[in-house]
Parts: C-alpha cells; sequence; structure tokens
C-alpha cells in the first residue's frame, strides 16, 4: 500500500492526505483544547480514530448507492441519537456517519426488520418498575417519589425504548461487519483498539 494512503475501502483509496484534512479541521473547531498535541501517541490514535471515521463513511456511503436509499428516507438525528447516552451506545464512528441524511437513510433501512417482542417489554418493566414511572406533584413544587407504572400504562414507551436500543446495536453490528469485509488499513492507521499497535498501550 503507497505511502499517501491510509486505507482502502472495496479498493478504493482513503488518503494520508484526507486525515490531514479531517484532522485540520478537528483542530480548528471548537473542541480544539481538549485534543492531543500533534506528536504524541495520543494524535496517532486521534488520527487512527479518524481514519475509522473516514472508512466507515465511505461504507455507508457505497451501501447506499447498493440500497438506493436518498436523504429523502433519513430520519431526524435527535430520533436516532436523542441524547449522550445513544451516542455512547452506539459508538462514535457509527455516531459520526449518522450526521448526515444519507447515513441516517442506511440506517433506517438496515434495521427495519427489527423487532421487540412482548415478553421483552414485560420482562424490561419487571427489571425497571419505576423506570417510566410518574413523579406526583407536591406542595412547594416539589415531586414525590415515583410510583410504579402499570404495565399497559408504560408498555409504548418501554417498547419504543427498546427498539431505539435494538436498531443502534444492529446499526453498529452491521457497520462493523460491513467494514471487516471492505476495509484494508495502512501501517500506522490500526484501528485504535488493535493490541498490535505500538501505540494501544494501557497506563495508569
Amino acid at each position: 500500500m503507497s505511502a499517501d494512503v491510509a486505507a482502502t475501502v472495496g479498493g478504493e483509496c482513503v488518503t494520508v492526505a484526507e486525515v490531514d484534512t479531517r484532522e485540520r479541521a478537528l483542530r480548528a473547531g471548537g473542541t480544539a483544547d481538549a485534543l492531543p498535541r500533534p506528536g504524541t501517541s495520543e494524535a496517532r490514535q486521534l488520527r487512527r480514530w479518524i481514519t475509522q471515521v473516514l472508512v466507515a463513511e465511505r461504507v455507508v456511503a457505497a451501501e447506499a448507492i447498493e440500497l438506493g436509499v436518498h436523504d429523502e428516507h433519513a430520519p431526524a438525528e435527535r430520533d436516532l441519537l436523542p441524547d449522550e447516552v445513544a451516542r455512547l451506545e452506539i459508538g462514535s464512528v457509527a455516531a459520526s456517519t449518522l450526521s448526515k441524511p444519507r447515513g441516517r437513510a442506511v440506517f433506517a433501512r438496515v434495521t427495519a426488520a427489527v423487532r421487540i417482542s412482548d415478553a421483552e417489554v414485560r420482562d424490561y418493566h419487571g427489571r425497571n418498575p419505576f423506570r417510566f414511572a410518574n413523579r406526583p406533584a407536591a406542595p412547594g413544587g416539589w415531586h414525590g417519589a415515583p410510583v410504579r407504572a402499570e404495565l399497559d400504562d408504560v408498555r409504548p414507551a418501554i417498547a419504543a425504548h427498546l427498539l431505539a436500543a435494538a436498531r443502534r446495536r444492529e446499526y453498529r453490528r452491521w457497520l462493523d461487519a460491513r467494514c471487516v469485509d471492505a476495509v484494508v488499513l495502512a501501517p500506522g492507521y490500526e484501528h485504535p483498539g488493535d493490541p498490535r499497535q505500538p501505540d494501544n498501550t494501557h497506563r495508569h
């Protein structure tokens, strides 16, 4: 693989220049102070993560063409990633592919068959009886202790919660599998978590 290439995706190159451009954009943004100093081990790990984002974007773009999905098929980003918990759950690389309508359209298509059973809803309610409970109002603007919700009252909310989480898991599983099949990473641009690369060290 050429020194100018960080990775290939189905034979298409992701260049080192593209990694450089994305890194410069990050360092010019509002989170620049939180990024590692160039030349450090942590900065090399950042470049590996950027490479993962770039190859994931290529994989999703190719799949969009294969599936024939378009931006108008895309749900809103807030519907797929409503909070930080959802972003952590799906992972930063997969979440980055959902910042564009095309990625969200692919998400909708590849997770369309995901279903949640009534047994899963019942089991979740049994384990978390107060998860969707009401907190009755109390004098002085306070709220009382949560009241255990009846299953029939919260069934739709639980089902929606479980379905959204299951779809995020399925999308991440699908994306990981597609990347394994299509992506070849150049030395120095390995996955940040690859134990064989020298910057993946555990320190205290």
